[in-house]
């Protein structure tokens, strides 16, 4: 489907680069560094991603720990009932 611009399925004649000016990729700045550089580079990222990272406070880690525990108790004494729910029911119909 065209309109008054042209083609959504196919580019204009400005976008096109001929193939003669594209420029060939030899590995990019990869290439250019040794492994140890490039380790180094990636420890560095490292420390400055970490930080970026809002540390919790003491408060807020036993909190979070708190709810955490409180949480997988629950779910622990759920499953268990379930278990030993199914467990009597099996030997109910089984025998």
């Amino acid at each position: 489907m065209t309109d008054a611009v042209g083609s959504i399925d196919t580019p204009d004649a400005q976008d096109e680069v001929p193939e003669s000016k594209k420029k060939a990729r030899k590995g990019g700045k990869r290439a250019k560094k040794g492994p140890l550089k490039r380790l180094a580079l990636f420890y560095r990222q490292i420390i400055a991603e970490l930080r970026k990272v809002v540390w919790p406070t003491r408060h807020q880690l036993t909190s979070y720990t708190t709810v955490v525990i409180f949480f997988v108790a629950i779910m622990i004494a759920l499953v268990t009932v379930i278990d030993y729910g199914l467990n009597h029911a099996a030997k109910y119909v089984f025998g």
